[in-house]
């Protein structure tokens, strides 16, 4: 009964220590070596972060929150995320205070640039908006 349960215990030892090493027991299967992950260039935000602390920046956290803001920045969010305009676009920072709109955030292109200044100038109307939008890669 000892050898037995002692060569259980080794047996299960042996397949535990051949766990994620592509072998169990006497056959072996084909291993695989995850894809390398090269990293962008420049893929921080330090320099825009840096920027975004300044109290001279406007962010998200300067929103009011009076209804007309609120009312606002929601028909604008509103809009872009019911477009066909990329992921970035659609999640582009909307902040109203006192009825004027700031616009910041990457965008894939001018047209996607100058299509959220239209919706923003169209709901908050044509004085009243700031388009501090960038265009990816300028």
């Amino acid at each position: 009964m000892k050898y037995i349960v002692l060569s259980l215990i080794c047996g299960l030892a042996s397949a535990c220590g051949n766990m994620g090493t592509g072998t169990t027991g006497n056959s072996t299967t084909e291993t695989t070596t995850p894809a390398t992950y090269t990293p962008v260039a420049n893929a921080t935000n330090t320099e825009v972060n840096t920027r975004d602390r300044s109290d001279a920046t406007m962010t998200p956290f300067d929103q009011n929150e009076n209804s007309k803001d609120i009312a606002i920045t929601a028909e604008i969010r509103k809009r872009l995320v019911g477009s066909t305009m990329s992921v970035n676009a659609a999640n582009s920072k909307i902040m109203t205070q006192d009825g004027k709109v700031t616009l910041r955030g990457p965008v894939a292109n001018a047209e996607e640039k100058a299509r959220i200044d239209a919706i923003a100038k169209e709901v908050a109307g044509a004085d009243k908006v700031d388009n501090q939008l960038e265009v990816a890669g300028n």
